[in-house]
């Protein structure tokens, strides 16, 4: 079994969690989690992952979907930064995940005659050799009218020529989700909706959580030699709650995205921007662009961070500062907002870690990690793993993940050559079962035999023509969703790439994974409401002009999962 993660393999893991004693059990299920999850039981280790509301619900779902060197970073001198991320893109384009993670191209404009492009070409140079072997194209330097062709949308006096160059993306929550459902093939307990509300202690040391099922309201204790804190934002409130001194704080710090229709710039290539603070991002992505980011302090809801309409117009107003025809407020189709756990030490040294991460044994049996960027989740999970080993009984393994491909990669080439002859067995455009071998690779026959006995389910979900009503139902059967958002919001980018963001097609999907979940009449009805609250309250925060206004709007809106306890310390 591929790791399934069904109602089924939901309450075998509950029984699990009580009567077993783990190795390890991590606390979180964002990306750095799941990827501490999987190193850990690819070493042989008995391990359980426990996360209180959805796979990458946090920050693993909001990011800006690159799998990136951080072409900036160069500028700070952080080279090992760069170079151990470059490493991980190519490991994921080539052996771990080449059916989620992709190439993209960038346009770099440049705006300055004497210094700017042997400067840049300089960078990316060094952004091109420092990750080793490469299945990207290298930096082509372009003239004003070459740079133009690539990116008709650019007003001609907005630059003077241009290089393009080469990163990756993937959508991050399926991502997450999939390194999840690899930890659960190789062993795992991987459990959402599983809160954790107390630690558990013999003598001075950590010997396990106490968790809630924050569905139905149960509780039991679990047992664990160590225990990994992979929270994130949330880190300090857990360390709280553990009643250990933390050797390092997180600061949020709030990323705003907005996804614009394809056809409203113009190009066949991404762009980055230079901001008087950072970059901006124009990132294609399907048939939208995403736009972003913002990099903002933010003290308020860590679960639901809101953007405001002074994110929202400072991204516009950069954007539009390069393209001819400029992006308005009626073009947006989805906003999104994130938040990254920058470390802010309790010395200078740890202040300056910035985008790299820190590690610490911060009580015995207690491991917290924090910092990092998305794309070096892997390097992170086996640090956090090396971490616990003085608390673990004999000697453990050392890390393989770099050997280890997601579910859903083996045999996924093969497929896509074969895309054609499977199109024509289930009655489908090619261009769709290559859209769905870029979502699940390998397991496509798997969703698809979904629809053996039914074929409606391989028509479109009524309102979001992108995907079909047969990956709604193989969410909940298979990947973990336990509540309509976490289908229209994180299976789905339905929220996102739709106007509508999702209120339109929010019965059809409820309808479609009811009888997977146990749903009746009023279930049904009270998740299409609670979905609906939370998009009009998200719309609502976006017109608000601070953060203060968009939070009290955005936290008033029901949460899908009744029993969470806020916040935990």
């Amino acid at each position: 079994m591929t790791g399934r993660l069904g109602p089924a393999e939901r309450e075998e893991s509950w029984q699990r969690l009580g009567a077993e004693t783990f190795d390890l059990v991590v606390i979180g299920g964002g990306v750095v989690g799941v990827g501490a999850a999987l190193d850990a039981a690819t070493r042989g280790l008995r391990v359980a992952l426990v996360e209180a509301r959805d796979l990458a619900s946090g920050t693993s779902s909001r990011s800006s979907k690159l799998f990136h060197g951080g072409l900036r970073y160069l500028e700070q001198l952080e080279f090992g930064l760069v170079r151990e991320a470059l490493r991980e893109r190519e490991l994921m384009l080539t052996r771990i995940a080449p059916h989620l993670v992709k190439p993209v191209s960038f346009l770099y404009p440049l705006s300055n005659r004497l210094w700017e492009r042997p400067y840049t070409a300089a960078g990316l140079f060094l952004y091109d050799t420092m990750g080793g072997a490469r299945s990207v194209p290298g930096q082509k330097h372009l003239t004003r009218a070459g740079a133009l062709r690539l990116v008709p949308a650019l007003k001609r006096d907005a630059l003077i020529g241009g290089i393009r160059y080469y990163d990756a993306q993937a959508d991050d929550a399926r991502h997450t989700m999939m390194v999840g459902r690899t930890a659960a093939h190789y062993g795992a307990v991987v459990r959402t909706s599983t809160q954790v509300v107390g630690f558990l202690r013999e003598a001075d040391r950590v010997s396990g959580v106490r968790v809630r099922d924050v569905e139905d309201g149960r509780e039991v204790d679990v047992r664990a030699h160590a225990v990994i804190n992979a929270t994130g934002v949330w880190t300090d409130e857990l360390q709280r709650l553990s009643g250990s001194r933390g050797r390092f704080r997180v600061r949020a710090s709030k990323g705003v995205h907005i996804v614009v229709p394809r056809d409203r710039i113009v190009a066949e290539s991404g762009m980055i921007l230079r901001t008087e603070k950072s970059v901006l991002f124009v990132i294609p992505w399907r048939n939208h662009w995403i736009v972003g980011t913002t990099d903002t302090d933010w003290n308020l809801d860590l679960a639901h961070p809101a953007a405001t309409k002074h994110d929202i117009d400072y991204i516009l107003e950069h954007v539009n500062s390069v393209l001819a025809t400029p992006l308005t407020h009626d073009d947006i189709e989805g906003v999104y907002a994130g938040l990254r756990p920058l470390l802010a030490g309790e010395s200078d040294s740890t202040s300056k870690l910035s985008r790299e991460h820190a590690v610490a044994r911060v009580a015995p049996g207690l491991v917290a990690i924090a910092g990092g960027k998305y794309t070096t989740y892997r390097v992170m999970g086996a640090d956090a793993v090396d971490a616990a080993h003085v608390d673990l009984p004999g000697r453990i393994q050392p890390s393989i993940t770099d050997k280890v491909p997601l579910v859903g990669a083996d045999g996924y080439h093969a497929l896509v050559n074969q895309a054609d002859q499977l199109a024509a067995k289930h009655g489908l455009h090619p261009y769709r079962v290559r859209h769905l071998l870029d979502r699940y690779g390998s397991l496509v026959h798997e969703v698809l035999s979904l629809a053996a006995d039914n074929p409606e389910l391989l028509k479109p979900i009524p309102a979001s023509p992108d995907y079909l009503q047969v990956e709604a139902v193989y969410a909940a059967s298979h990947e973990g969703a336990l509540h309509l958002e976490d289908v229209l919001t994180r299976r789905t980018r339905i929220s996102i790439e739709y106007a509508h963001r999702g209120v339109e097609s929010a019965e059809a999907v409820a309808r479609l994974i009811a009888p997977v979940l146990g749903w009746d009449d009023d279930a049904i009805k009270r998740e299409v409401e609670i979905y609906n609250a939370r998009v009009d309250a998200e719309r609502a925060s976006q017109t608000k002009p601070d953060d203060q206004a968009a939070d009290a709007v955005r936290a008033a809106a029901p949460e899908a999962r009744a029993q969470l306890v806020e916040p935990v310390s």
